[in-house]
Formats: structure tokens, sequence, C-alpha cells
């Protein structure tokens, strides 16, 4: 069996946002020459995450309106962990959207279902991030 570690990196513009680090992921399994294998995708971040989902604008709007509502970034002092930073709402949000997401590999290529796509949650960007690919197979 053999291995491949690639790291990616992010600067994510604003406060939060939505990567499609799909092409990024792909380039990392043509890479590492695995033709049948799993790849894990995760951040490398506590304030981060990667998901699954579809590549589409209004999903991408409904999830920033609905984890705005679950965990608001505002005002800063509802939270406790808040004192020398101000991010305890992208934790909570980093909790519901997930770590990590591992896809299949088969004969060399992602195998998704309908719509599928990676994606790379920021909710405490403006500052370089990562994410690790790790993939194991033949």
């Amino acid at each position: 069996m053999k291995s491949y570690r690639k790291e990616l990196s992010f600067t994510v513009p604003s406060r939060r946002g939505f990567v499609n680090i799909t092409p990024h992921v792909e380039d990392a399994v043509r890479e590492s020459g695995i033709k049948e294998g799993l790849v894990l995708i995760n951040a490398m971040n506590i304030t981060s995450s990667v998901f699954i989902n579809d590549n589409e604008s209004g999903l991408h709007s409904d999830f920033e309106v609905w984890l705005e509502k679950l965990a608001p970034e505002k005002p800063h002092d509802q939270y406790r962990h808040n004192g020398y930073e101000d991010n305890a709402d992208a934790h909570l949000k980093r909790t519901v959207m997930g770590r990590e997401t591992v896809v299949a590999i088969t004969n060399g290529k992602l195998d998704f279902g309908t719509w599928e796509q990676i994606f790379y949650g920021e909710f405490d960007g403006k500052r370089k991030k990562r994410a690790l690919v790790k993939i194991i197979g033949e």
C-alpha cells in the first residue's frame, strides 16, 4: 500500500467563506499515482472545516445565514471563550460543519455522487490556514 501527503494553504480575505477545493484534491490524487484507495481531507485549524456538498451559491449563502443563527459572531461578549480572541463563534461553526471528509478513489478518480464537491469552510479568516490531503491505497 502507498501513501501520499499534501498540504493546501488558504487565505480567505473575509472572516467567513467557502472555497471549492475539489480541483486541488483531484490534483493530489493524480500526483499520488494511487488508482484505488481513500483520500482524507481535513482542516488543520480549529476554526475551519472541510465538508462535501453542492457547489451552488444559494446554498452557500444559506449555510452562512443558518450558521450565523446558530452561533452569531456578535456580540462577542456572549461567549466565555472570547477574551484574548473574538472567535468563539468560529469554533462552534466548525463543530457543526465538521473537521474532515473521506472520499473513495476508483480508477484514479474521486468517486463522487451527483453534484458532490469538496469545500474548505473558513469561519475566522484573513490569515493563512491549511488543509491536509492524505491519500492511501494502491
